[in-house]
């Protein structure tokens, strides 16, 4: 009996795995709706494409019913914000980070021109180009 040889064993325990793996998708779904943060604007409902996200975070500029401007930027985001200080604090960060993406969320009832003047205004800021936000059509 002594001359038999114990064979390793080669087993993984994934228990340990699982359970981790557990843990994050909890994590996750918590922090998931929270990280769409920003003013509440009615999208336009359209059948446009989603465009694929890079991996910077996008600036955005909401554009609520009454005309007034807000940006996904710093800890003031619910605080309504002249157009011409949203434009300088564009150019800086575009400055920082070119690549950026920048979008508008215009809500669905607001006036055409004002979109149009933010759009004119984040490109005179050096924003590329300038992308609009839609909700899909159900």
């Amino acid at each position: 009996m002594r001359n038999k040889k114990k064979k390793p064993m080669a087993e993984i325990n994934v228990v340990p795995y699982i359970d981790v793996m557990l843990v994050l998708l909890v994590v996750f779904m918590i922090t998931a709706p929270l990280l769409m943060q920003g003013v509440k604007v009615e999208l336009p409902k359209t059948p446009a494409e989603p465009f694929d996200a890079n991996e910077d975070e996008p600036l955005i500029v909401s554009v609520k019913a009454d005309g007034s401007f807000y940006l996904n930027l710093g800890g003031e985001q619910e605080e309504a914000k002249p157009l011409p200080a949203i434009q300088e604090a564009v150019s800086k960060v575009l400055g920082q980070k070119p690549d950026t993406p920048v979008l508008v969320w215009g809500d669905v009832s607001v006036p055409y021109g004002e979109v149009v003047k933010a759009m004119t205004s984040l490109q005179a800021a050096g924003a590329p180009s300038v992308g609009l936000v839609t909700e899909p059509e159900s």
